[in-house]
């Protein structure tokens, strides 16, 4: 996928569809992302060799007291939280590898969890500005401040994070019965080495809540765990720690919407959108969402429909991108770190219960809005 992503960027510009002063403005628009999602990487992989995550895990599971189902509820309550306070991609980067950890300690099927992470980084969204880069996008042209916004959508975030909490029940209840043996106390091997990143980790949150822009954030958190890294273990900063295939996808999406959207994109999603009401522009944006990613698919239908609408529109890029891999950024971060644990992601189960998710979620919370 990264090869074509990055075929389709270049030939847009190459051939003129996309002038190379529109192409800088892109970039320009997309360049925090992409920092913030390389520093992300890094941190995450040295917290994991530095084994934060596995510490995480097994504090986790000593607290679920040997029940699957408590434990799996600590897990969702995790999850919502980050995702709301911290932003989606980092629920994707950070709490993957402790679901997954958590799951290999405890000899638990390791795709419940991960699914929880996955839908609950995407649906848990909706709630704060900063918990999606889309909400932040879209408070100007809605005209709400940031605590404006969180009163409008207070009611159907709520019902979407109940939503996909039972729909995650539901689908796995049979493998989140029973009883597990609760672990032994994990000590880390280079104590110095997880004191520092388990602190860059939760230093993180303050950094987000007194308003460092993520990228910056994340940049600061990472920086001392390079370091110590450097010193104490230097074979572990290799090449292959930095995302450029996802830096690749990403960029070359945004060149690739840009240059077609004045062509015909932004007329074909607004004579989609238009008549259709609430629900039908929300499911136009979910379906661009999985199409394009949610982040252009937004800002295509910015420009293409009033901003009435503005918050269906909403509605479907954070909702929506649950049935195709690079429907979100999340997605593909939490993509990347399964296949770094050797987790098997079934895409064709993936993609048929997250678009039975999808609908049911639209149905319930569109008639919520104001």
């Amino acid at each position: 996928m990264w090869a074509l992503a990055a075929i389709a960027g270049v030939g847009v510009v190459a051939v003129g569809l996309l002038p190379l002063p529109g192409a800088l403005s892109v970039l320009s628009l997309v360049w925090p992302v992409l920092l913030f999602l390389v520093a992300m990487t890094v941190l995450a992989e040295l917290a994991g060799a530095a084994e934060v995550f596995d510490v995480a895990a097994v504090r986790a599971a000593r607290a679920g007291r040997g029940r699957t189902p408590v434990l799996f509820a600590l897990v969702v309550v995790l999850c919502v939280a980050t995702t709301i306070v911290l932003s989606l991609d980092t629920t994707a980067v950070l709490l993957t590898p402790v679901v997954l950890a958590l799951s290999r300690r405890l000899s638990l099927p390791p795709l419940p969890f991960a699914m929880a992470t996955v839908w609950l980084a995407n649906t848990a969204s909706l709630a704060l500005p900063v918990s999606n880069l889309t909400n932040l996008l879209a408070l100007e042209p809605l005209g709400l401040s940031a605590a404006a916004y969180a009163r409008t959508v207070a009611l159907p975030a709520t019902v979407a994070i109940a939503v996909t909490v039972a729909a995650l029940g539901l689908w796995q209840r049979r493998s989140l019965g029973g009883r597990y043996l609760m672990p032994d106390r994990l000590r880390p091997h280079d104590r110095v080495t997880f004191t520092v990143a388990a602190s860059a980790c939760a230093g993180l949150v303050p950094l987000l809540l007194v308003g460092v822009p993520v990228q910056w954030a994340a940049c600061a958190a990472a920086a001392p765990v390079v370091v110590v890294t450097a010193v104490r273990r230097p074979s572990a900063l290799r090449p292959s720690l930095l995302p450029w295939r996802l830096v690749v996808v990403v960029a070359g999406l945004f060149l690739v919407v840009e240059a077609i959207g004045p062509l015909f994109l932004d007329s074909v999603l607004g004579q989609a959108v238009g008549g259709r009401g609430g629900l039908g522009t929300a499911a136009v944006a979910a379906g661009a969402a999985n199409v394009v990613n949610n982040l252009p698919a937004y800002l295509a239908l910015q420009r293409a429909v009033p901003s009435h609408d503005l918050l269906p529109v909403l509605l479907g890029v954070n909702l929506g991108p649950l049935i195709l891999p690079w429907g979100s950024l999340a997605t593909l971060l939490w993509a990347e770190r399964c296949r770094a644990a050797g987790v098997h992601v079934p895409w064709a189960r993936f993609a048929a219960s997250g678009a039975l998710l999808v609908v049911v979620l639209l149905v319930s919370t569109v008639p919520l809005l104001p």
